[in-house]
C-alpha cells in the first residue's frame, strides 16, 4: 500500500507498525502539508461486521478525548472497503523500545512517565473509557521525551452493559504479560483493570522485568491469577519502600485492595515523585558513608562544683510562661500557642505537578487555541511553551484566553507561578471543577514580566486556567512553565 493516495488527500510513505488487526503507516497530509499516522484494517476484516464496528468504535473513542498525553485522531473514513483512522503522528519511539535499550531506568524518570500515563488514563476514565491494554508497547514517546497513550482499540464504555456485545464477559481482552487476574478470568473490566496493568509496566520501567514470565499465553495469565506479587525492591533495593508499596497496591490480586481510581494511583506517584521516602531521601538521593574518626582521649581536668544559678533561673523563666499560658486561656479561651512566635504550628508549602490539558477560548472561533502545545507549559522546560493565537494589534477583542491546567484530583493551592518569555501581558488564575469550565477568578490581575506569582484564594479545585485578558505590547502570549504549591 506505500505509495497509494488515500481519501485524494493522505498519501502512505512508511509502514511503522503491524498488529492482528491493522497496519499503521506514516503518511502525508496534501491538505495540511504535515505528516500523519494512518491506520488501516487488515483487508480479510473488512467484512466482518464485528471487526468494523470495533475499528470505528475506537475512533469515535478516541475522537472524544482531548489530553496531551493521548495520541489525537484526526479523521476516520474508507476507501475500497478498507477501514481507516488518522491519528497525529508522534515522530519518536513505543515506550518498549526505550525499556530494551536503557532500563532499568532512574527512578524519577520511571515516575515521570508512568504519571503522564496516568494522567492520560484518569482523563479516558473520566470519560467513561477502560483502555483494557495498557502496555509500553501502546505508549508513544515524543522526541522531547513526553509520554501519549495509544492504541484504544479494545476500549471498553464504562457506562454500557457489554454483555452480549463486541467484548461480552467471558472472552479474555488484553496482553497477557500485562493482563490483570479479572481480564485472565474472562470477568468484566474496570478502572482497576488498568490501573494493575499500569503497575507492571512501571515494574519494567523500574527492573527491565517482566513480574511473570511463561512460555505461552495462558502460563503467563495463570500466574497473574494465582502468583504473589514481586517486590520491586528485591530486584532494585535503592527504589523507595514508597513506589514499591504503590506498585504492590497497584497489582493486588483482589480488585477491592487497588487504588480506587486512576486518579488516586497518580496523586500517590506525584507524592513518590515530589515527596522524601519515609527515610527522609528523595527518589534516586545516594547515601553518604562517612568513616568514624577516631576520638582522642582527652587530658582528665578536675572536677568543678557545678553552679546552682542556671537551674534558679530556668525554674523562674517556666513560672513566668505557665503564668502567660493561664492568663491568655481564661481571657481568650483558646491555647495561647498561636500567639506565641515560635510556637506557633505551620503549614510547609509543598509543590503540585500541574499538566497542560487544554486551552480555553469561550469565545473565539473555534474554542481553542493551540491545543497540541497545552503540555508543554507545566513540562519542566522553559524553553518549550504554549502560545495564544497571534493577533493584530495585539488586541484580543474578547475577555480573554486562557490555558488549563490538570492538579490531579481537588486541591487547594496557595499560590501558582507563571513564567514567560513575551513579557507584558495581563493575567489571572481562574479555577473549576470541570476542563471545559466553568471557572471563577482565585487571585488578583497582574502584568506577567518573566516571572509572576499568583497568590490563590477560594476553596479547593481540580483545575486551574492561566486566563489572559491583554495582550500588552504582545502580538500574541507565551506560557513557558507554570509551577504550583499547596499550603
Amino acid at each position: 500500500m506505500v505509495g497509494e493516495l488515500i481519501a485524494e488527500r493522505y498519501e502512505l510513505e512508511e509502514v511503522v507498525g503491524t498488529g492482528g488487526m491493522s497496519s499503521v503507516y506514516r503518511a502525508h497530509d496534501r491538505l495540511l502539508e504535515r505528516d500523519v499516522a494512518l491506520k488501516v484494517l487488515h483487508q480479510q476484516f473488512g467484512e466482518d461486521g464485528d471487526h468494523v464496528e470495533r475499528f470505528r468504535r475506537e475512533a469515535r473513542a478516541v475522537a472524544r478525548l482531548s489530553h496531551p498525553n493521548i495520541v489525537t485522531v484526526i479523521d476516520r473514513g474508507e476507501q475500497d472497503g478498507r477501514q481507516f483512522i488518522v491519528f497525529e503522528y508522534v515522530a519518536g519511539e513505543n515506550l518498549k523500545s526505550l525499556i530494551e535499550r536503557e532500563a532499568p531506568l532512574r527512578e524519577q524518570e520511571a515516575v515521570r512517565l508512568a504519571l503522564e500515563v496516568a494522567r492520560a488514563l484518569a482523563f479516558a476514565h473520566e470519560h467513561g473509557l477502560v483502555h483494557r491494554d495498557v502496555k509500553p508497547q501502546n505508549v508513544l514517546l515524543t522526541e522531547e521525551g513526553e509520554a501519549k497513550v495509544t492504541d484504544f482499540g479494545i476500549a471498553r464504555s464504562l457506562d454500557r452493559d457489554v454483555r452480549g456485545g463486541l467484548t461480552q464477559t467471558g472472552t479474555v481482552m488484553g496482553t497477557s504479560d500485562y493482563i490483570a487476574p479479572e481480564q485472565a478470568r474472562g470477568s468484566k473490566s474496570s478502572v482497576g483493570t488498568d490501573v494493575y496493568s499500569l503497575g507492571i509496566v512501571i515494574y519494567e520501567l523500574l527492573t527491565g522485568e517482566l513480574p511473570f514470565r511463561g512460555e505461552n499465553f495462558v502460563a503467563v495469565a495463570m500466574q497473574h491469577i494465582n502468583q504473589p506479587v514481586p517486590s520491586v525492591r528485591e530486584v532494585r533495593p535503592d527504589v523507595s519502600p514508597r513506589l514499591d508499596a504503590a506498585i504492590q497496591r497497584a497489582m493486588a490480586k483482589d480488585l477491592r485492595k487497588r487504588f480506587s481510581s486512576m486518579d488516586e494511583f497518580a496523586a500517590e506517584l506525584e507524592a513518590c515523585l515530589v515527596e522524601p521516602d519515609a527515610n527522609g531521601a528523595g527518589p534516586g538521593a545516594e547515601t553518604l558513608v562517612v568513616a568514624p574518626q577516631k576520638r582522642r582521649r582527652q587530658p582528665r581536668q578536675a572536677a568543678e562544683r557545678p553552679s546552682v544559678w542556671p537551674l534558679i533561673l530556668l525554674l523562674a523563666g517556666l513560672t513566668v510562661l505557665a503564668v502567660i499560658f493561664a492568663l491568655v486561656f481564661a481571657f481568650t479561651g483558646s491555647s495561647p500557642t498561636k500567639y506565641i512566635p515560635g510556637i506557633a504550628k505551620t503549614t510547609a508549602a509543598k509543590p503540585v505537578h500541574l499538566i497542560g490539558v487544554a486551552s480555553y477560548d469561550p469565545q473565539g472561533d473555534n474554542h481553542t487555541e493551540h491545543p497540541e502545545a497545552v503540555g508543554r507549559a507545566a513540562d519542566g522546560n522553559q524553553t518549550t511553551y504554549w502560545e495564544t493565537e497571534h493577533y493584530s494589534g495585539g488586541a484580543l477583542n474578547k475577555d480573554g484566553v486562557g490555558l488549563v491546567l490538570d492538579a490531579g484530583r481537588s486541591r487547594k493551592l496557595s499560590q501558582i507561578v507563571v513564567t514567560t518569555d513575551t513579557s507584558g501581558y495581563t493575567a489571572e488564575i481562574e479555577a473549576g471543577s470541570s476542563s471545559s469550565g466553568p471557572f471563577q477568578p482565585v487571585s488578583d490581575s497582574q502584568v506577567v514580566n518573566g516571572h509572576a506569582v499568583f497568590k490563590l484564594r477560594g476553596g479547593a479545585a481540580r483545575y486551574y486556567v492561566v486566563w489572559i485578558t491583554d495582550l500588552g505590547s504582545n502580538d500574541s502570549a507565551h506560557v513557558n512553565e507554570v509551577t504550583a504549591k499547596s499550603g
